[in-house]
């Protein structure tokens, strides 16, 4: 066991196993009943669940590889037209999966969808990428929209997910109308 990792062992605790950092500490929490077998392999195993867990937290897409991810996406279904000056991750934004500002070409992705698909991260991509060209959600905004093979299952995705969470619809959750959302923390 690492030196770092202070176990503690509660009669109260029948079966959850848990673990949290404390400083430079992890502390695990376990049920006292278990076995010596059981301990280690459980200690083991939630330390490799949170390690997990970190690791998924630290390692983020970087804005410039966002960046890089919309140009690709623009010349593969956009010809290359949508060419935003920046493209990044954004933690403000939980009424809306994207937005983007036309005048100085900026798109803003939520970090909600980090966990999600990266097929449904592209379809916002393009969906944002599409604004640069046509402001507006008219036919010819929806026809290079479409461009994306995969855009009706995404919509689809984001829909469940929105009422999954009682957030709306899609367009209702795009358009910034007011939606209460708390994911809560993740992990």
């Amino acid at each position: 066991m690492p030196p770092n990792v202070e176990v503690r062992r509660s009669a109260r605790r029948r079966r959850t196993v848990s673990a949290y950092r404390e400083g430079d500490k992890t502390i695990v929490l376990l049920p006292s009943s278990l076995s010596q077998a059981e301990e280690e392999y459980e200690i083991a195993r939630i330390l490799e669940r949170l390690e997990g867990r970190e690791r998924r937290r630290r390692a983020p897409e970087a804005d410039e590889d966002l960046l890089d991810r919309a140009m690709g996406l623009s010349r593969r279904y956009l010809n290359g037209r949508a060419r935003p000056s920046s493209v990044r991750w954004v933690d403000n934004q939980r009424s809306r999966w994207g937005s983007c500002t036309p005048d100085d070409r900026t798109i803003r992705i939520s970090s909600m969808l980090k966990q999600m698909p990266s097929w449904v991260v592209d379809y916002v991509l393009i969906h944002e990428l599409a604004h640069l060209l046509e402001p507006g959600h008219n036919a010819a905004f929806w026809n290079l929209v479409a461009a994306y093979p995969k855009t009706e299952r995404a919509r689809g995705y984001l829909e469940g997910v929105a009422a999954a969470a009682n957030l709306g619809t899609a367009e209702d959750f795009h358009s910034g109308e007011p939606a209460e959302i708390d994911f809560g923390a993740t992990g």
